[in-house]
């Protein structure tokens, strides 16, 4: 499911980071480097659920592209 995600989303790479002493999970998704180096967006919130947060994160990487 997730290699499906990143094919039809067009990512490039998609990073799940967990620090269990800080009780920090992240994800950083990068869509797209074509015009230089990736910079972009941060949410810090809790989701129902890492599907959830995953899809947020596609979302606001591939809106990062476009701004």
């Amino acid at each position: 499911m997730l290699f499906e995600t990143l094919d039809t989303t067009g990512h490039e790479q998609v990073i799940f980071c967990h620090n269990r002493d800080a009780g920090l999970k992240a994800i950083i998704a990068l869509h797209s480097t074509r015009l230089g180096p990736a910079l972009g967006g941060v949410r810090m919130r809790p989701y129902p659920n890492s599907e959830a947060a995953l899809a947020d994160a596609l979302r606001l990487s591939r809106t990062m592209t476009y701004k």
